[in-house]
């Protein structure tokens, strides 16, 4: 079902909206990719790199928790509801990651993605099909997802710890790494269970 015009004035007033929109992205205050040097004791180029480096974790863990929330909603079979369950808790622990990632690389003074088109842009976790999958085949593609953000973040933190950040490394040891290994860790459990029974 498609929504009706309701008049000539509220298209009027979208078009008015969408002008002083443009005028407002024409004065952006800061562009994607660059940073504004703060006195957090740390070197530009440091900051440049890992403010890049962190925008590539943070698209794929948005990605990532993206796509525990469209399991949480599409999942079925007979442990339907202790996945249903264990996505979406997933998912709100991927989303407290993503608000670290995000303040991390604006305390670098980078600009952190916000917006699904450009998540999706750079994300390198593969795009799942718009319909359900079964069960294994959702778990199999979320252990994928964690592998990739894992490689990613064990990459970055090396990288911190390379150029004295030692706030980037933290996040990412303690909590980028360690949420994603414990997911993994109940992820694999129940598709280990569901090889063994033939399927969930």
């Amino acid at each position: 079902m498609r929504l009706e015009k309701t008049s000539g004035r509220s298209e009027e007033n979208v078009k008015a909206v969408a002008q002083t929109l443009e005028t407002l992205r024409i004065k952006e205050l800061q562009p994607y990719g660059k940073i504004v040097k703060l006195p957090i004791a740390l070197d530009e180029k440091a900051c440049v790199d890992n403010a890049g480096n962190l925008n590539q974790l943070l698209a794929d863990t948005i990605t990532l928790r993206d796509l525990y929330k469209k399991h949480h909603w599409q999942t079925s079979g007979p442990t339907f509801y202790q996945l249903h369950l264990l996505f979406d808790k997933h998912s709100e622990e991927q989303s407290q990651l993503i608000d670290l990632l995000a303040e991390r690389i604006q305390t670098l003074g980078g600009v952190a993605l916000a917006m699904a088109p450009d998540v999706a842009e750079i994300t390198l976790i593969p795009r799942p099909p718009r319909g359900r999958e079964s069960a294994p085949a959702q778990l199999s593609r979320l252990l994928h997802a964690h592998e990739i953000v894992l490689k990613e973040a064990r990459t970055t933190a090396r990288l911190a710890e390379g150029n004295d950040d030692d706030g980037t490394n933290d996040i990412l040891v303690s909590d980028v790494i360690r949420t994603n290994e414990l997911q993994v860790w109940f992820v694999s459990q129940h598709l280990a269970a569901a090889q063994q029974q033939g399927g969930l």
